[in-house]
C-alpha cells in the first residue's frame, strides 16, 4: 500500500490550517525570507504553531526556501533554516545547492521545481545527492512523468493544479530582463501574463495586443488516477497567493477525487496523514479562481492552451451570446444555476469587459452593466454569488476516529481507554463509590451517550465498548464528561508532539553530475553551490543568470509552449509566416526562436527596432 499525499499551498498560519482542516496531507509554505513567493512571508513562531496543529493529523509542513543565494545572504539562509528545522518542518524546499553544503541536519531536503526538474538525468543526480524527493517541471507529459518515476528511487511530486509558468521553471529570467524584479528572487513582475504584439521580419504586425504568453490554468482531475499508476508520490496545488476561498474549494476537491480513487483501487493506496474532512458544500473548481482549467501538455504538446483575450481568470464557460437586447443577452441552453448577483465577462473578438447579472429569466440575462454588451462573443461566469457564499460560510470540520474502551470495577473505579487510528492510547481512571444502579439498561445508554460525545474537538467517538466487574454502577453525568475531556485532552497534547516521520536521503559524493559543465541557467552565484557541483565532478561552472548586469541577447525564457503551435503555423507544417517572429509590449521587445527537434520555444532579450 503506497502512501500518497496531497500537498496544499498556505499563505499563513490561518491558510494553513483551513487546508488542514479540509483535507490536505502536507502543506508547503514561506518562512520569513528566501521564498519564491516574496508577498507570503511568515514568521518562524507562526510556522512553529502551524507545525503543532498539522501534528495533530500526521500532516507534514515543507519550508519553502527556494530562491537563489547571493553570497552575503548564506549566514542569514543558514540561520533561517536552523530555526525552521527547529520549528518542527518536515522538509526544506530549495532552488540553490548552497543549502546543501550548510550542514543542516534532521531534515528533508526536495528539489524545487526551480531547479528545472524535466529530465531522468537531473532527476536521478538529485535522487543520489541528498534529495528526498523531486518536485517536477509543469510542462511534462504523463509518458515523461512515468519515465522519471520508473528511473529513480526519490519520491516525485506534481502539480495537479493551479497556474502554470509558461517558462521552464527557474530558467525564466523575463521578469529580471525588464526590471530588477527576479522570478529566483522571489519577485517576478509576471511579464508573461501582458499583452503583445506579434511582428515579423519586415516589422509587420500579425498580431496585435494580445495576451500571447498567458496559458490557461492546470486542471489534471482526469488524470490523477494515471499519475497514481506512474508512480507519483504527491500530488501538488498551486496557490501560496490565493485567498482561503480558493484553498477550502480546491483542496476540498481533490480530496474527494483521491479519497474516491483510493476506495476503488483494492488497498493499493492510502493518505499519508490521519482523520476524515467532512464537507458541508460540494466543492468544484471551475467555480472559483481558474483562467480555464486545462490537463496542458499532459497528453502531447498541443494547441488551444493560450488565453489570448486576457490573463485574468475568467471562471467557467457559460457559452455564446445567441441575441442582444438594450440591458439582456441570451446565452442558448443556459445552465439552471445562475443567479442574480452572480459575475459575468464577455469575451469578444476586440475586447473583454464584466460586470453583474441583476436578473436571469430562462435564457436571457439582463446586466448591471449594459455598455459591455456585445452582439458576438462567448460568456463567462467569473464570480458566482450562491457558491462563494457557500464556501465562505462553510464549516468543515476534520475528525480522526477513536474508539473508546470503558472498564468499571465493583462501584469503585471508573476507566476510559481511547485509541486512535495510529493505536496510540491514553488512558484514564477515577476511584470513587458509586451507587449501584437502579435502572441498569437506562445507566448503561447514558454511559456510552456520553462518552460518545467528542465536543468541539478534532476526534470523533465511533465505538463504545464497556466492561463491567460486579455491580454497574450509577455514575453522574457530570464527573463521565470530565474524564471523557480530560482523556481526549491528554491524547491531542499527545498528538501535537508526534512529530511525522521524515525520510532523509544519503548524498553519495562519487555520483556525478550528468554533464561535466553547469550552465548559466543552474544560477550557481554563491561559493557554496559551486563547492557543491565540484564536488560531484563539475569541471565548469558559468556565472548564474541572475548575476547579470544586462541580458540584451540572451536567451530569458525557454518553454514547451509554442506561439507558432497555438496559431497554427509549425514550421513543419509550412507554415505561411517566414522569418523571424518577435514579441513587443510598449519598449520592450524579444526575439522568438523555435528549436523543432526539441519542440520547444525561446525568447531572447532584443534591444533592435
Amino acid at each position: 500500500m503506497r502512501k500518497i499525499e496531497l500537498l496544499a499551498p498556505a499563505k499563513n498560519l490561518a491558510g494553513g490550517r483551513i487546508a488542514i482542516d479540509y483535507g490536505a496531507d502536507a502543506l508547503y509554505i514561506g518562512g520569513a525570507k528566501f521564498g519564491a513567493r516574496y508577498a507570503a512571508t511568515n514568521s518562524t513562531k507562526e510556522i512553529e504553531q502551524l507545525v503543532s496543529y498539522a501534528n495533530q493529523y500526521g500532516v507534514k509542513v515543507y519550508a519553502a526556501l527556494n530562491t537563489v543565494l547571493y553570497e552575503e545572504e548564506i549566514n542569514e539562509a543558514k540561520q533561517n533554516a536552523i530555526e525552521l528545522i527547529n520549528a518542527g518542518v518536515s522538509a526544506l524546499i530549495v532552488q540553490d545547492m548552497a543549502y546543501m553544503r550548510m550542514g543542516l541536519s534532521g531534515v528533508e531536503f526536495h528539489a524545487s521545481t526551480q531547479t528545472c526538474n524535466n529530465s531522468s538525468e537531473k532527476v536521478n543526480f538529485f535522487a543520489n545527492s541528498g534529495f528526498s524527493r523531486v518536485i517536477l517541471e509543469r510542462g511534462l507529459s504523463g509518458e515523461e512523468i512515468k519515465n522519471i518515476c520508473n528511473n529513480t528511487n526519490a519520491e516525485i511530486e506534481c502539480f495537479i493544479h493551479g497556474a502554470i509558468c509558461v517558462g521552464n521553471s527557474g530558467e525564466c529570467y523575463m521578469s529580471r530582463s525588464c526590471s530588477q524584479r527576479s522570478g529566483n528572487r522571489g519577485e517576478c513582475s509576471q511579464p508573461c501574463r501582458l499583452p503583445y504584439d506579434l511582428v515579423d521580419k519586415d516589422g509587420k504586425t500579425i498580431i496585435s495586443n494580445k495576451f500571447l504568453l498567458s496559458v490557461n490554468d492546470m486542471n489534471l482531475t482526469p488524470k490523477l488516477n494515471d499519475l497514481l499508476k506512474n508512480g507519483v508520490t504527491s500530488f501538488k496545488i498551486e496557490g501560496r497567493l490565493k485567498d482561503t476561498h480558493y484553498i477550502k474549494n480546491a483542496v476540498g476537491h481533490y480530496r474527494q477525487q483521491l479519497d474516491s480513487i483510493f476506495l476503488k483501487s483494492g488497498g493499493k493506496y492510502k493518505r499519508s496523514s490521519l482523520g476524515e474532512t467532512k464537507l458541508d458544500f460540494a466543492p468544484d473548481v471551475n467555480r472559483c479562481f481558474t483562467r480555464g482549467g486545462s490537463t496542458y501538455f499532459y497528453e502531447n504538446k498541443q494547441k488551444n492552451v493560450c488565453t489570448y483575450n486576457t490573463s485574468k481568470a475568467v471562471g467557467e464557460k457559460l457559452g455564446n451570446i445567441s441575441a442582444t437586447g438594450k440591458d439582456w443577452i441570451e446565452i442558448q441552453n443556459l445552465k439552471p444555476n445562475l443567479n442574480p448577483a452572480d459575475g459575468i465577462c464577455i469575451i469578444s473578438e476586440n475586447n473583454t469587459a464584466g460586470t453583474n447579472v441583476n436578473k436571469v429569466a430562462k435564457n436571457r440575462l439582463y446586466l448591471n452593466n449594459p455598455d459591455i454588451i456585445e452582439n458576438k462573443g462567448v460568456v463567462y461566469r467569473n464570480y458566482d454569488h450562491k457558491f462563494s457564499q457557500e464556501v465562505e460560510g462553510s464549516r468543515t470540520k476534520r475528525v480522526i476516529k477513536v474508539t473508546a474502551k470503558v472498564t468499571l470495577k465493583n462501584c469503585n473505579s471508573l476507566s476510559i481507554t481511547i485509541i486512535d487510528e495510529e493505536n496510540i492510547t491514553v488512558t484514564k481512571t477515577i476511584s470513587a463509590d458509586f451507587e449501584a444502579a437502579k435502572n441498569i439498561e437506562k445507566a448503561n445508554e447514558m454511559l456510552i451517550k456520553q462518552i460518545a460525545k467528542s465536543g468541539d474537538t478534532i476526534f470523533e467517538i465511533v465505538d463504545v465498548s464497556i466492561d463491567c466487574t460486579g455491580d454497574f454502577p450509577f455514575i453522574p453525568t457530570s464527573q463521565i464528561n470530565n474524564i471523557r475531556r480530560d482523556v481526549l485532552e491528554e491524547l491531542l497534547k499527545l498528538r501535537q508532539r508526534l512529530k511525522p516521520a521524515i525520510n532523509c536521503a544519503t548524498e553519495e559524493l562519487n555520483y556525478k553530475y550528468y554533464t561535466s559543465n553547469v550552465n548559466a541557467n543552474a544560477n550557481v552565484i554563491n561559493s557554496l553551490a559551486r563547492a557543491f557541483y565540484k564536488e560531484h565532478g563539475v569541471d565548469e561552472i558559468s556565472d548564474g543568470m541572475d548575476s547579470n548586469i544586462s541580458f540584451d541577447g540572451e536567451v530569458v525564457m525557454t518553454t514547451p509552449y509554442c506561439i507558432r503551435r497555438e496559431l497554427g503555423e509549425c514550421i513543419k507544417n509550412n507554415s505561411k509566416i517566414v522569418g523571424d517572429l518577435k514579441l513587443v509590449h510598449n519598449n520592450q521587445k524579444y526575439l522568438l526562436r523555435f528549436n523543432c527537434v526539441k519542440c520547444e520555444m525561446q525568447l531572447v532579450k532584443d534591444t533592435g527596432i
